[in-house]
This record gives C-alpha cells, structure tokens and sequence, in this order.
C-alpha cells in the first residue's frame, strides 16, 4: 500500500533509471511505461491521431446521435470550418476515462499530477491548436479536486504525524524558492511599475502558496503579486512555447494535505462524473438548439459566415419549428465554406443567399441578427472565431446590428487576449490565396502571404452567448470559468 508521503510531489532529480512514480508531471510516461503499458499504447494512438487531423474526420455513435438534424454536414467536413470539434472533445474525455478508471494511482495528488501530465502530453502533440482538449482536462481535474474538497472526514484514511512534516518541509522548500530579492523589496525599488507588469501579476499568472496554519487544522492560501511584478524583468510567460499547459512540467505542486489521503470511493466518484460530462456532450446539440425558437423570429434577416455544423442545426431547428425566415451567407473566402453552408440550408428549405465577404458592409443595413461560429470563448468574453468573423462584427457594431455567437460550453477557455492575440491562432499555408505556379512572378515573389485561421473579436462586439446551459453576455463569462475549472489549474 501506497503511503500518503511516497505520493507527495516534491523537488526531483531526473534519473531515466530511478522508478517513475506519480510526483511530478513529468515523470507521467515513464510511470504508465513501467506500470500501465496499454494505458501508454493507447495514449499515444491518441497523439499520433491529433498530429495528423484523423480525428477531427473520424465519426462516433455519440456524434451519429447528436447529428440527426445536419445529418448531410458530414460531407463538407474537408472545410477549414465545417469540421465537429465536438468529435474531439468525446474524443478527449474517452481518453481520460480509458486511462484514469485502468491505472493505480491512490490519491488525488497521484490523481491531479497524473491529469496535468496528461494535459501536458496532449499539448505537444498538438492540443493548442485544438483548446477544447485542454478545456477537457482542466474540466476533470477541477471534477476530482471537488471530490478532495468533499473528503469525509475520518471516513477513508488519515495523515499521520510523519506526512504531515514532510508536507510541512515540501511547503517551506516552495517558499523559499518563490522567495527572491525583488519581491520582497519595496515595488518601486530597483523597478518601475509598468502595464505589463501590472497585467502580468493577474491571479491567472500568480503560483498559489499552501501552508499550513499554526493550529495545524486548516490551509491557508497567499497569492503574492509582487512575484508577478518581479517576474517581468525575465520576460513574460509566451503561452504558445514549449508547454502551455502547465507552467513548469519538471516543478512539482503542492496540494492541501486531505489531497493525500486515500479514499475507497474516490475512483468511483470520478469516474460517475466523467459520465455526466459525457452526457452533456451527447446532449449539447440539443439543449443549444432547444434555444433556437428564443433568438429567431418570423421575418428576419439572419446573417451568418463560412460553414459552423452548430449554427447550421441551430438554423434547421428553428425552421424545423415553423419559423419563417431569411439566411445570408457569407462565402468565407479562402476556403469558402459558406458555398456548403448555403447548400446544406436551402436542401433544409430555408431561403438562403451567398454574399461575396466585400459585400458584407453593404448588405448589414439590411440584417436583423448576426449569428456567429466560435473556435473558443476566452476568460474576457472575447472570442475566437474563424478568420474573417472580425471584419462582420465590426460591420454589425457600426449598423448596431446585435451579434449572437453559439458555442458550447466546452469551448470556454481560461485564457486572456494579453497573452497574446494569437495563442489560439495559427498560420497555415497560403496555397489556398494564391497558387504556388504564379509565385514565379517577380512582383509576386515580393510579397509576403499571410494566410491565418481565426479572428479575435472583443467582447465589445458581442452581444450574447447562446450555449448549451443558457444565454449569457461576455461581461458574465468569467463568472463561468470559476464553475468549470479551479484556478490553479488554468495554466
């Protein structure tokens, strides 16, 4: 049996020969190597899948179910946008579940380093192109941590006297090492405040400190924001680079001491809960579209972008319910899924119009309803949508044309635009601008293509959130971020 001190993360010495154990991260695919090989196996065809896009054009039972109203969208899945990022996210909670339920981890730290280096794994093979996949693991382990906090007291296990010191040294160990000259001088000492510095010491980017009070009953937490401010001198943290996931993956994190503890029936309740976020991907099609008749009334000029399979159901329900209505597509060059799009909701009946993007300003005068597509929803209400979504937005806001985006809610990510506005984004090749035969040119030649996927769009111009749990505004988004994830583990 494993003892609660052997689980306790603590500062490590990489060693290829030592055992691997649950106490860091890192160590995570040397541990299911050693203890759990078909685990490992099935980890990696999972990584080898998400690097090659076979995913995203794969078909479920759970996607068959929750496709019956766009049963034809699964022939424009080759469109940039027309893809079922749903697909991944099942995808990703299988995953999870085929690993978590299988392995002998013991307690919820063994549980939380196991899931972070999970996440930390999914992110180099190329989970940040995809954030629905992190949004997943952040979701479970914020699942498990609220199991922890549930713990029956005396119920399941203790901590004995000698875990409690080595909790009591691991805990000092972080102090001191957050502990540096600069933050514990005077701000002003040696350094100018600056908006960087200012944003960067926001409570997503401050470690949290757990130390034990002097009663030795309880836990206190400290954020210490002149480490923030102190840490700019170093540069800020770039959220694309190496490992996005976790901050550090060969740094070990202290968690409350009852995270030590063994209990029976943890397992089972983790893996209940799996079963109901399972559920509501199965459901989340339904429970948005549910909404649809609330958001579209007869007479209405509706003006959509590109392809996006949740707006297209949301579309077909609405006219499934005797709504009569208009559609506008814009085309979405260069990819032009709204030629689908427009294909797909007239053979539904509805009364459709393709547009050139140009011709977006002239036509908003005319346009009830902007409905929008989301790639991911971030911490400040903004969002992430495909590349040209920006330009109708901002077309919409001059015509106070109200803008809708439907998305569900495991899109929602705990991610700032002042980490960059282009952590969800990506270049991709510019053969779908120009073709490569006429870059012979020698005024061609010259110019450089830039052919990105996304848009960022401010909160500013987005009206309301349709998403399988309701309607909100972007000022109440992060509301929601503290009911899906903890936020320890939004970075």
């Amino acid at each position: 049996m494993t003892s609660a001190a052997e689980a306790l993360p603590g500062p490590s010495i990489t060693n290829n020969n030592a055992p691997a154990n649950l106490d860091d991260p890192a160590n995570v695919r040397r541990w299911l190597q050693a203890n759990h090989p078909r685990q490992l196996a099935i980890l990696e065809k999972f990584q080898i899948d998400l690097r090659l896009g076979r995913i995203l054009s794969s078909t479920t039972p759970e996607a068959a179910a929750g496709n019956n109203i766009g049963s034809n969208s699964s022939t424009h899945q080759k469109y940039q946008y027309g893809k079922e990022r749903r697909l991944v996210t099942s995808h990703t909670v299988e995953l999870l579940r085929s690993i978590i339920g299988p392995t002998r981890w013991k307690t919820a730290a063994q549980l939380l380093t196991l899931l972070r280096g999970l996440g930390n794994e999914l992110h180099d093979a190329g989970g940040s192109r995809e954030p629905a996949i992190g949004n997943m693991v952040r979701r479970v382990m914020f699942i498990v941590r609220d199991e922890a906090d549930n713990f029956p007291s005396g119920g399941g296990g203790d901590v004995d006297n000698k875990n409690m010191e080595k909790i009591d040294e691991l805990s000092a160990q972080v102090d001191k090492m957050r502990v540096s000259p600069s933050s514990t001088s005077a701000p002003g000492r040696g350094k100018e405040l600056s908006l960087a510095s200012m944003l960067w010491a926001h409570p997503q980017h401050v470690t949290m400190k757990h130390s034990r009070t002097q009663s030795g009953e309880g836990i206190s937490d400290m954020r210490i924001r002149s480490d923030s401010f102190g840490s700019t001198d170093s540069g800020a943290v770039n959220v694309t680079s190496s490992n996005s996931f976790g901050c550090d993956p060969a740094a070990a994190q202290i968690y409350p001491p009852h995270y030590y503890m063994q209990w029976d029936k943890l397992r089972e309740n983790v893996m209940e809960a799996i079963e109901e976020v399972r559920g509501e991907l199965k459901d989340l099609h339904k429970n948005i579209n549910d909404q649809a008749t609330q958001h579209i009334h007869n007479g209405e000029i509706i003006l959509t972008y590109a392809f996006s399979s949740t707006v297209e159901w949301f579309l077909k329900t609405a006219a499934a319910k005797k709504r009569k209505f208009q559609v506008i597509v814009c085309e979405g060059a260069p990819h032009f899924g709204g030629h689908a799009m427009a294909k797909s909701l007239a053979e539904a009946g509805i009364d459709t119009t393709v547009i050139h993007d140009a011709a977006i300003f002239a036509i908003m005068a005319r346009v009830n309803k902007v409905l929008l597509p989301a790639h991911a929803v971030l911490a400040n209400g903004g969002l992430v949508a495909p590349s040209g979504c920006n330009i109708v937005a901002l077309a919409a806001k001059q015509n106070s044309v109200p803008v809708v985006a439907v998305a569900g809610m495991f899109k929602l990510c705990p991610l700032y635009p002042h980490e960059g506005q282009d952590t969800l984004n990506d270049l991709i090749s510019p053969s779908s601008v120009v073709d490569y035969s006429l870059m012979g040119d020698p005024v061609l030649s010259e110019v450089e293509f830039v052919n990105p996927v996304h848009d960022y769009i401010t909160p500013q111009l987005i009206d309301l959130f349709v998403t399988n749990i309701g309607g909100f505004q972007p000022s109440y988004i992060y509301r929601l971020l503290a009911e899906y994830y903890h936020s320890d583990d939004w970075d």
